[in-house]
Order: structure tokens, then sequence, then C-alpha cells
């Protein structure tokens, strides 16, 4: 049965026959409109509830709608997947643990064939095996596993009293079998107190709180009974003067021509390790404690993406802010890679900070690293970090992986990132090591990527600046933050938020905003988006004087509540202070060059030099937020 037999020479119209031949549950879905387009006999008594043609399938995966996607994004990439994150909701209210299987169909449709597996009912068939296989042995079995440990302790009881560790064996029925000298030396147990004797209620009785321990509870027990290997390392036994000892042990079952014999306990005093332990761990506690201070008071170390000058959240009731608030908290509490796609100044780092924030990694940093903002010759060193003595430079620097470490690191404009140096990422991600440069140690790495980009990274892509598969790795789930001129409805609310914060920070009263400014600020076509806002909302609660907020858009201002069109020496001072900040902003400090600030006002270096120490204009001012 393959995918030409299901769907004809129109990819829309399915063979409903070949879909009820199949031998598992089908159902056949069209990704982009949610909807159900066929199913068979088998999935709609599965489903026991709406599965007719046109009807909506995401109902039934309601409670696990996340993981559903990210499933359906490898089905589109790989054209085929499996996954058992996913459990069905049924028509009567029931949820189903189920494996599903998917292929995507005909090329250029969003055609996906699912079938379903019932994870119980295949349980069922290895339970209902193996009972008719221990039926078949009979009483011989079980005669085997008596006799089994008898010739156990003849043969081997020389390489058991060899063994440092103390070793011991029960029965099925939790008595011990064999002991040998390291258990009894270290539990001062003569072999003949303990043979024969249920072990838990000799050794392993009490919790260290003096609370009774059911042998119900003993994963000693659990280990034979459900046939699992059980390794615990923080549990106490008792020796026969009443003293208890830490230990760690392993208990396994074992088995004799196939039938279950009981168990096999390895353990060890960890009495005194548990003591170092402690102490050691007080100690890196407090180090900890230490390393957390450092990395709040240098801000280099922890380069936020949002602070109290910054508006944090994502602000705004749009039909495109709320889909992105809805994905956004899909994927915040995974792990999974976010790619954030759109226009400067769109919103992209705010709303990484906001996966941050809602993720299980808040309580460590999140790191900000612009691909193309530092030179090619330093931006390896940047990410990596760097060993001691390299390239002739003193001293180890930690990179920006190495800060992210347990946190999320932000790549932002990664299509800016040099090409031969995709691969290395890439290569660190995926190994969850990485090594800094001249060092030949790997370091571990444990971060969550959120990675952005202003441009079309297809067709970066395509014309081979940017690699494929490090584009697959970063893009599970994208997120698109639509420019201001396409969602007008929420310039009131961010033009709001931006004016108190901009307020509060300069100790100003908050201005009023005439109904005739904000026609003009909605009416705008924001080429800068979030941030050209931001901008001319801050420049003008600076130059806003009276009761009413004046707003400069496009080099024509709103008219002013005085009335006035003549503007005091005092106002121009402002208004020229207030353009330059916004120039360092745009150029994020940078005053020569093509691209510096001192060109873009059509200015000397120096002049802009001077304008700054005259109005005393201090980094913060233009720092990017």
């Amino acid at each position: 049965m393959n995918e030409a037999s299901i769907v004809r020479a129109d990819p829309d119209l399915l063979d409903a026959t070949a879909l009820a031949l199949l031998p598992e549950a089908a159902i056949v879905i069209e990704t982009a409109t949610d909807r159900i387009v066929q199913s068979n006999l088998k999935a709609r008594r599965m489903l026991a509830g709406e599965t007719a043609n046109g009807h909506r399938f995401s109902d039934h995966v309601e409670a696990d709608l996340a993981d559903f996607i990210v499933f359906l994004d490898e089905v589109a990439y790989r054209g085929e997947a499996w996954t058992r994150k996913v459990s069905l909701k049924r028509g009567n209210g029931e949820t189903l643990a189920v494996e599903i299987r998917g292929r995507r169909l005909a090329a250029g449709t969003s055609l996906v064939l699912l079938m379903f597996l019932d994870l119980e009912e295949l349980r069922r068939h290895e339970r209902a095996t193996e009972t008719e296989q221990l039926q078949r042995e009979g009483l011989m079995g079980w005669r085997r596993a008596q006799e089994f440990f008898s010739e156990l302790e003849f043969q081997n009881q020389l390489i058991l009293n060899a063994a440092g560790e103390g070793i011991y064996g029960v029965n099925t029925k939790g008595q011990a079998t064999f002991f040998n000298r390291a258990a009894q030396e270290m539990l001062g147990w003569e072999p003949d107190e303990l043979l024969g004797k249920p072990i838990h209620d000799v050794i392993h009785h009490h919790h260290p709180d003096g609370s009774a321990y059911h042998a119900h509870d003993c994963p000693i027990y659990r280990s034979f009974r459900f046939e699992h290997v059980a390794r615990v390392e923080d549990e106490l036994f008792w020796r026969k003067d009443g003293k208890p000892i830490q230990v760690e042990y392993v208990s396994t079952p074992i088995y004799n021509q196939k039938i279950l014999a009981g168990a096999v306990v390895i353990f060890r005093d960890v009495t005194e390790r548990k003591q170092s332990e402690r102490k050691l761990h007080e100690a890196l506690s407090e180090v900890a404690e230490l390393r957390d201070r450092l990395e709040q008071e240098n801000a280099y170390l922890q380069e936020a993406i949002t602070n109290e000058r910054a508006h944090h959240d994502v602000i705004g009731h749009s039909p495109a802010i709320r889909q992105m608030l809805a994905r956004i908290e899909l994927v915040a509490p995974t792990d999974a890679p976010v790619f954030i796609t759109g226009e400067t100044g769109a919103g992209k780092a705010i709303v990484a900070s906001a996966i941050h924030k809602d993720s299980g990694r808040k309580r460590r940093p999140l790191i900000q690293f612009r691909c193309g903002s530092i030179s090619r010759r330093s931006i390896e060193a940047e990410l990596f970090g760097q060993f001691g003595g390299a390239d002739g430079t003193a001293g180890d620097n930690s990179g920006a992986l190495e800060l992210a470490h347990g946190g999320t690191l932000f790549l932002e404009d990664v299509c800016e990132l040099p090409f031969d140096l995709q691969g290395d990422l890439l290569r660190a991600l995926q190994d969850r090591k990485f090594k800094r440069i001249g060092d030949t140690h790997s370091r571990n790495l444990n971060v969550r990527v959120i990675a952005s980009s202003t441009k079309d990274v297809e067709q970066e892509v395509a014309v081979g600046r940017f690699r494929e598969d490090l584009l697959l790795f970063l893009s599970v789930f994208p997120i698109h933050c639509s420019p201001l001129r396409e969602r007008p409805e929420d310039i009131p609310e961010l033009a709001d938020h931006i004016l108190g914060i901009a307020c509060e920070r300069m100790n100003r009263r908050k201005p009023i905003v005439t109904e005739r400014t904000m026609n003009a600020l909605m009416s705008y076509h924001w080429p800068g988006n979030v941030r050209e806002l931001r901008n001319v909302i801050e420049r003008a609660a600076i130059v806003s004087t009276g009761s009413k907020l004046i707003v400069e858009i496009g080099g024509e201002p709103t008219t002013r509540d005085t009335g006035r069109t003549v503007r005091t020496e005092r106002e121009m001072q402002q208004e020229i202070r207030a353009n330059l900040v916004a120039a360092l902003r745009e150029t994020n400090g940078k005053v020569a060059g093509k691209e510096g600030a001192a060109a873009l006002l059509g200015m000397k270096p120096t002049t802009v030099y001077s304008r700054m120490d005259k109005f005393r204009i201090e980094s913060h001012e233009w720092e990017l937020r």
C-alpha cells in the first residue's frame, strides 16, 4: 500500500477503498485547513466522535497541540515521522495513548496520512504472549528456579566473596538466598541469621526519619515483581547493632530458563562520601551565589534584551499580535528552537524575551548575540570564547555560548553569521559541546536557541549564504513579527505604554495624547516599525513641556497645545539633543564611517563628539534595548 493507491491523479480525490484496506486506524487530514479529508472505519471507532469529512482534527489532540504541530513540521521536512508524545481525545471524553505514524502524500499538497496504534492494545498482546509462555513452562520451570540459587551459590561463592561491594540474593518471596563476605562485614550479620528470612524486614525496614518502610514500596522488591533494574543512590540499610549506613545499590532481576528467579542486589557503603558531597554542595552553592551576583553586576555577562528602560512585553490586541502570543504560549515551555522573522524594529528581540521569561530557563540568563554587529576577525572569539594566550591575548574569555549555558541564546540577525562559522555553530548545538579558541578541552553546552532574521532566509539558503542544515535545526518553530503598518490598531496601546516608561525615566508628568496626534500616529506608515515609534514618542516626551504631547513624524510637527509656531531656544536645543540621541540609537553608538551617526546627520564626526559632550549624552540613552 503506497501513496499512489491513496491519492489518485487529482490529489484532492482520495481512494476510500484503499484507505479502508489499511490494517491500522487511518485518517487523511489537510494541514492547511485542519480538516479531516477521509477516514476508515477503524479510525472512526477508535475516536468515537466526529471524524466525518470536513471536521477539525485538532479537536482530538488539543491537550498535546504543541507536540502535534512539531510532529507535523517533522513530517513536512522528512516526508514521514512517528511519535508517542501525542494522545488522542475520543468523542466520549476519554484520552487514548497511541503511536501516530504520519506520511506526506502527494508533493505540492498539504495532505498527510495519519495511522494510529493503540499502545494499551499492544501491551495487552505482549502480556498475553508472556502469560501463555509461562503457562507452557509449567511446574518444571518453577522447580528449575528453586535449583538455580543453590547451583549459583555453589559455583560462584569464591567470586562473590572476592568482590569489594556487598552482594546478596533474594528469591521471588523476598527471602535471602546468599550473602557474600563484604555484605556480612558491612551489615554485621552472620549468614545463618539472614538466609531464608525476609531480607527487607531485617536490613531495610525504616526510613531515615524513623517511619516504617513497607516492603511493597521497596525498589528491590519492585525490581523482580515488575522485572526491571532498580538503581537507588541514597537509602539506608540497618546494621545488626541498630546503626544505619547510607548505601547506593542496584537490584537486578535474574532468570533461570526465562523464568523469573528473584533478584541480585549489589550495594556499597557511601556514608563518608555523602558527607563529603554535602560539604562540597554547600561550598558550590556559595560559589554559585557569588557567581550569580557577579553576573548581575557585569553588564557584559548578561546583556539583557529588556530592562527598566524598555517596554518588556508584547503590546497590542490586533489579530496578528493575538496569533503571535498564542504561538509564544505554545512554544515557551518547551526547549524547541525558535526562528523569529520580521522587518527591522518589528520587535523580534521582545518576542525572544517573552519566550525566555515564560520558559523553564527564566532564572538563567538570556544572552543576546548580534551576529553582524562585530568584525569577522573577532566574531568567533565572541561566540565560542577564547583560551588564555590564544592569538596573543592574555587571560580566558567566555563566549556567548558559555555565558548562555543553562539559559537561552538569542542569535540576532543569524543570516549575518559568516558562512564558515555556521557549521561550527551547528556542530556545537547538535553535539551539545564546544571548545574555546586555542583550547583542547570540550565544554558541555545546555542552551535553548532562539534565532532571528530580517532577511528572506530561504533566499539566503538558495544563493548559498546560509547553510540549509543550520536552518532546519533552528526553524523547528517559526514565529513572524508583523510590521507596524499592518496593525495600526496596536499603535494607541503601544504609544501609551512607551510614553509612560519615557516619562517615568525622565521624571516628567505624562502629557495628554490628543485625538489629532493619535490619528497622525496611526496614519503614518512607520518604515522603522516599533523602534521608530519608540524614538518618536521618546523625542516627543522630551520636547513636550506643556500638557499635550507634541510629536514630529516625517519632519512635520503636530499642532502644539499653546497654539505657537515659534519655539524657544531651549525647546530647539532639546530637539537637537533628541535628534542626536535618535541618530546614535539608529547606529548603535557608531559615530564615524559610512554607517555612523555623523554620516546620518550630515556632520563631521568631530562635531558629533563635541555635541555629545555639550549635551552630556550618556551611553544608556542610545543603547539598543
